[in-house]
């Protein structure tokens, strides 16, 4: 679920999930709607999931 992979994600960054919500998905809701069950749509969990997984190489890069 990608809910889980978002959580560990936060735990490991240590980002707050409205500052995830906003940079993945402009969404600073995000991340507690899907702890409510919101599931998103294929094209917001593929931003979402190109978000983490490109997250450490931009971030690292500065």
């Amino acid at each position: 679920m990608l809910i889980r992979e978002i959580e560990r994600f936060l735990r490991s960054t240590g980002l707050a999930p409205t500052t995830f919500g906003r940079l993945a998905a402009s969404d600073p809701r995000l991340v507690f709607d899907m702890r409510n069950g919101r599931e998103p749509r294929e094209s917001l969990r593929s931003r979402v999931e190109h978000f983490m997984n490109t997250f450490g190489d931009v971030h690292h890069a500065r």
